[in-house]
């Protein structure tokens, strides 16, 4: 009788459903309901639905059961005024999902910078993900000091000279105002020949907002996948989080198959789940 409890407790995880081989399963504890709940939470990076509508988006979040996002200027562009912004945050709003961050904004000038705070405020975000260059960091903590936000920096991985990884933001950022910091998108970390959960560890006062996925090589060619098909190694990256006590989002980028993206988001986030629920 035990053992079938623990199957119906692992499948409501969605593990089984995942893919999990039974040897894992089996391995596998399920979290009792006197466990202490993870800080950190699972999110969807807006790019995800790069080519959907925000109806079909909050579709496919509504069907995999995920009730945060960090929204992208496709879906709420950036010159939009505030009926317009109130327009589509309310349509998350009346479908259960939290609208907790905006971005990634790329700002290359100190006019954007300013349009992407101010835009930031309209939405009522506390936190903007984004890639600003180099030289405007000094009037990036200026508008910081000015409206109380934080600011998570995207790494890009070895596509991108612009912040390519977790220690060129930091090395940026380190001397400036704490609130701004680092949205480390493992996937990228990995290409980058990283490990993303040493990163994760070595900056992790700095950590506020994290994109997950899977790459299926350690370098710049690397392709995403579903997680838990790739190479990362996300029960690491868990225990990391977990040892950190990072309390933040944990926002699945998925970038395959983007026309037809909504069984691999279930499987990735199905996976991850598996690997949260197996303490």
């Amino acid at each position: 009788m035990e053992s079938r409890r623990q199957f119906f407790k692992l499948a409501g995880t969605g593990i089984l459903a995942a893919g999990f081989s039974s040897v894992y399963v089996s391995s596998c504890v399920a979290p009792s309901i006197e466990e202490s709940i993870d800080a950190f939470s699972i999110g969807m990076a807006g790019y995800t639905f790069r080519e959907f509508s925000v109806e079909e988006s909050i579709e496919m979040m509504n069907r995999v059961g995920i009730t945060d996002v960090s929204l992208k200027d496709f879906h709420l562009p950036l010159d939009s005024n505030q009926e317009q912004i109130n327009v589509v945050l309310d349509k998350f709003k009346a479908a259960g999902i939290n609208v907790y961050t905006l971005g990634v904004i790329y700002m290359k000038t100190e006019e954007a910078v300013s349009q992407a705070f101010e835009y930031a405020k309209m939405a009522g975000v506390k936190m903007i993900v984004g890639a600003p260059n180099y030289e405007l960091l000094p009037y990036i903590e200026k508008k910081i000091k000015e409206y109380d936000f934080k600011l998570a920096i995207h790494n890009h991985g070895p596509d991108n000279p612009l912040y390519p990884n977790a220690t060129d933001i930091w090395n940026h950022v380190k001397d400036l105002d704490p609130r701004i910091g680092i949205c480390i998108d493992i996937g990228h970390t990995t290409r980058d020949g990283e490990d993303p959960s040493v990163d994760i560890e070595k900056y992790s006062e700095r950590i506020f907002d994290m994109h997950i996925k899977d790459v299926d090589k350690a370098t710049k060619e690397g392709k995403t996948c579903e997680i838990g098909r790739g190479i990362i190694d996300i029960p690491k990256v868990v225990a990391t989080l977990r040892k950190i006590k990072y309390s933040g989002k944990c926002s699945l980028e998925y970038e395959k198959d983007m026309k037809d993206p909504l069984a691999g988001i279930a499987e990735s986030i199905g996976y991850f789940k598996g690997v949260v629920a197996c303490k």
